[in-house]
């Protein structure tokens, strides 16, 4: 009789302790997720469609806060220039400095001669609504364009000032990863600059939400966890002494 109780004791500690542990791990992993995703992240709403279709008016974007010297061809970008109005501003990088860049060849953007495959733009659309003329970049300056390329401002509109439109690296803030809300999920990688040199790879967004959901599932699960071991033991305690009273 009393090896029984104890071993339904037994149970019932041992639930508890699980419980406890997959709380308390979840509880690290979730508030470490949100705590990471803080100190990378910063989130952005975008006021125009110059991004567009990629990015809308309206959206909500996370973007990775990085070092301008990381910055690769295809990369979408946050920026503050104070010759484009110093304000934060969201467009592609397709030129760094020492490419050339024109438009159009066959329809299409040239970057170093070569032809540049941008199927993140409009359907139908063209690779830019006017002339870009031979421009090589200077070293470490950017050449940004928005993939609705007829109704962005960016470097084609400022090709009169000093560095033909082009923004210093250093003017950089941030590189988006993904469409928070609307939730359209991370960035296509700009593959068509593939044949240029290396593009840059995801942020740890990924990473970032795996640990936050699955703290939250650890705390959950952990706090449901506790109290159903315990009635379980519980349970098993009654019937045990129900069949010794019948036996006797």
């Amino acid at each position: 009789m009393s090896g029984t109780r104890r071993t339904d004791e037994g149970h019932g500690r041992l639930g508890s302790k699980l419980s406890g542990l997959a709380v308390a791990l979840g509880c690290v992993l979730f508030l470490g997720g949100f705590a990471w995703g803080a100190v990378v992240y910063q989130p952005y709403t975008v006021p125009t469609d110059s991004m567009s279709p990629t990015i809308a008016s309206g959206d909500r974007v996370l973007a990775e806060r990085i070092d301008g010297s990381e910055v690769r061809r295809g990369d979408v970008v946050v920026f503050k220039q104070s010759t484009w109005g110093n304000m934060p501003m969201v467009k592609r990088v397709v030129a760094v400095g020492g490419d050339t860049v024109a438009c159009c060849t066959q329809d299409k953007l040239t970057v170093n001669g070569k032809k540049i495959e941008e199927p993140y733009l409009p359907k139908g659309s063209a690779a830019e609504s006017s002339t870009i003329p031979s421009i090589e970049v200077p070293k470490d300056r950017l050449f940004l364009l928005g993939d609705e390329r007829s109704g962005s401002l960016d470097s084609t509109a400022h090709l009169t000032e000093a560095g033909n439109g082009t923004v210093p690296r250093s003017a950089v803030n941030a590189r988006v990863d993904a469409v928070a809300w609307p939730m359209n999920g991370m960035l296509g990688r700009p593959t068509g600059f593939e044949k240029l040199g290396g593009v840059s790879d995801p942020g740890p967004l990924r990473l970032v939400l795996t640990a936050i959901v699955a703290g939250a599932v650890l705390v959950l699960g952990g706090a449901a966890y506790g109290p159903i071991a315990n009635r379980s033991a519980r349970r098993r305690g009654r019937t045990g002494a129900g069949e010794r009273a019948l036996a006797g």
